[in-house]
């Protein structure tokens, strides 16, 4: 009976050894009720991974090394497709919109890009750069689309727009490192 008494109390043990150690409710660090995984909306996610983009690709300034002497003084590249739908984007949105109730649509995109203004600062001193010029190059992005607008409750009916546009001016700067930048100050001999 001893024996018997044994075997079982060993094999209760053993299963609640096995059972508690198992999947995310086993021994180890507590993290108490952070240890749930707490579900993210796909919104807040797809927003955080856009901003990182913007960030990433947009939101700063490089800095190029100098212009060579007498040489024509000419921007970087004009605005990319991607950052003019971007910038429509914030200026604009389209995202956000409730399946079969209410949804816009930019059909047939066209965009055309002028460059209106393209000029370099005299150098002066920048912390953390040194000596450098600021380049600006100013664009304006003309947007040209066919805009649907779908409507569903409480009375269903669609908008289009085939003439649509939008103008945006997206400015793009970067900074040109300077040599022995003459400030107008005398050598004192």
């Amino acid at each position: 009976m001893s024996r018997l008494f044994s075997k079982m109390s060993a094999g209760l043990l053993l299963s609640a050894c096995l059972f508690t150690s198992t999947g995310c409710l086993g021994p180890g660090i507590n993290l108490g009720p952070f240890a749930i995984p707490t579900p993210v909306s796909p919104y807040f996610q797809d927003k955080e991974e856009l901003d990182f983009h913007n960030y990433k690709r947009y939101a700063r300034v490089p800095i190029l090394g100098p212009t060579t002497a007498g040489g024509p003084v000419i921007a970087l590249d004009p605005p990319s497709d991607d950052e003019v739908i971007q910038a429509l984007e914030r200026a604009r949105p389209v995202r956000g919109g409730i399946p079969l109730l209410h949804e816009k649509q930019r059909n047939n995109v066209r965009i055309v890009k002028e460059k209106i203004a393209d000029y370099v600062d005299p150098p002066r001193f920048i912390p953390m750069i040194g000596m450098a010029s600021l380049h600006h190059a100013h664009y304006k992005c003309t947007v040209y689309f066919s805009e649907r607008t779908i409507n569903g409750w409480p009375v269903p009916y669609t908008l289009e727009n085939e003439e649509a546009q939008e103008v945006l001016y997206i400015d793009h700067n970067h900074f040109h490192m300077c040599g022995n930048a003459e400030l107008g100050a005398t050598p004192s001999n």
